[in-house]
């Protein structure tokens, strides 16, 4: 079943979609474009549980491998 979009999803789905495009994590994307995280970050539970195909979230690597050395 395909399930229309409101303005505001479509809104919201939008720049979820092009922040995931672009790589860049959501934190950063946010303020580039004058939005809140808090409400970009709803935005993307409401629309999870919905059952809308959410993009995958960029998460830049947490932990780097590094040469010790004597």
């Amino acid at each position: 079943m395909i399930q229309e979009l409101n303005s505001m999803q479509a809104f919201w789905l939008g720049h979820l979609y092009h922040a995931s495009v672009r790589g860049v994590p959501l934190s950063e994307y946010a303020p580039q474009q004058g939005l809140s995280l808090a409400e970009l970050l709803l935005w993307e539970k409401r629309l999870n549980v919905r059952g809308l195909p959410v993009p995958p979230r960029h998460r830049p690597a947490r932990f780097v491998q590094v040469a010790v050395t004597p």
